[in-house]
């Protein structure tokens, strides 16, 4: 799925970044574009030159959900905690509505395995003390 072949490569990468549990590292939570955009054909100088303002109202409704801000930085670890805690993949009918990859489920599938994950370290973590 996707705008592009480029595309499609650039975002399984950071797909399998995010879903590598032996990585961790910083990121900037952005409204607007960002790494994923990068290899997007709509990608204009500082702007989507297809998609501009729905973007952009996507990333504040994750946001304010979520309780980040433009320009905050986390560790990768602690990003995908928090969204793990605050996001019911149901959420996502309004979160992203309008994007058209919703209707696929991948996200949706995506927050079920990471909240399943999260809970699963909880609670080895709580029998560990």
């Amino acid at each position: 799925m996707g705008y592009s072949p480029e595309f499609v490569k650039n975002m399984t990468e950071i797909v399998e970044e995010i879903r590598n549990n032996q990585m961790n590292f910083p990121i900037q939570v952005i409204s607007g574009l960002d790494d994923v955009c990068d290899k997007c054909p709509n990608k204009g100088d500082g702007f989507c030159k297809a998609f501009d303002d729905h973007v952009k109202e996507l990333d504040q409704r994750i946001m304010e959900h979520i309780g980040l801000t433009h320009g905050d930085l986390f560790d990768k670890a602690k990003l995908l905690r928090l969204t793990a805690e605050k996001v019911e993949p149901d959420d996502l009918d309004v979160l992203c509505a309008g994007c058209s990859w919703l209707s696929y489920g991948v996200c949706k599938e995506g927050i079920k395995k990471l909240k399943k994950e999260y809970k699963e370290k909880a609670s080895q973590e709580e029998e560990q003390s």
